[in-house]
């Protein structure tokens, strides 16, 4: 199959940053499809994290029309986080496997990934992201806060305590037992409190750690001692 030329610039670029994600857009300028590289801001190889800048001044040169980005060591295939960005940002995302130089792509259709068994990805299906997915699974629509560009500046400085008055929450009195959707903020090794999770009742708990998967766990031991504030939203209904 024959390559477009925007296609051709895209795979070079896949190549050049292997074994890397390498992404970029597709902008038409002047009525012809271009591809425009970007940098990713990414720490590890098998994410990406588009610039902005680069995003502005694409934006600024034409009309952005798709998401390109590579998958140097799996197959061309949207990933869990890939379907939920691509929802987010209602553009085609084409995929190319640099060393297959083979593509795959996705659209818009209204995905939504599994509560559980759901693989993480900075700000698309994150730990915040997935409280919200299952609070608005039961009725409530909570913000999505502008996140850092990159998780290790989260890391650096937690934004979780200044925002959970901003939702809507407050935070429960010693007495208070835990209920079902009160929501946990926790320090997990890190500086502040740096993670939050969802209280599902009989001692378990909904959250996604960084680089695994979303699970539902025992809130007890380790778990337990990490957690520094207990939240309640009077917003939410118990059925």
């Amino acid at each position: 199959m024959k390559l477009a030329l925007w296609q051709q610039h895209a795979l070079e670029h896949a190549k050049a940053d292997d074994p890397r994600e390498a992404c970029g857009l597709v902008v038409v300028i002047k009525g012809r499809k271009r591809y425009w590289p970007c940098k990713s801001l990414s720490s590890t190889s098998d994410q990406f994290i588009m610039d902005p800048e680069d995003y502005a001044a694409a934006e600024d040169a034409g009309e952005i029309v798709a998401v390109v980005h590579s998958h140097p060591s799996t197959p061309p295939i949207a990933s869990q986080p890939d379907l939920v960005a691509c929802e987010r940002s209602g553009l085609p995302w084409h995929i190319v496997n640099p060393k297959l130089e083979a593509w795959g792509s996705c659209e818009p259709s209204g995905y939504k990934a599994p509560l559980i068994g759901r693989e993480w990805s900075w700000g698309a299906t994150d730990c915040w992201a997935l409280a919200r997915d299952w609070y608005a699974e039961h009725g409530l629509v909570l913000p999505d806060w502008q996140r850092p560009l990159t998780p290790e500046q989260f890391e650096a400085d937690p934004l979780f305590d200044r925002y959970w008055k901003d939702a809507g929450f407050r935070e429960l009195d010693e007495d208070e037992e835990l209920m079902l959707g009160d929501a946990l903020l926790m320090n997990l090794q890190g500086q502040g409190l740096n993670h939050v999770g969802v209280f599902l009742g009989d001692q378990m708990v909904l959250h996604h750690v960084r680089y695994r998967l979303s699970s539902r766990d025992i809130l007890g031991g380790w778990l337990l001692k990490c957690v520094g504030r207990r939240l309640r939203h009077d917003g939410f209904v118990r059925s």
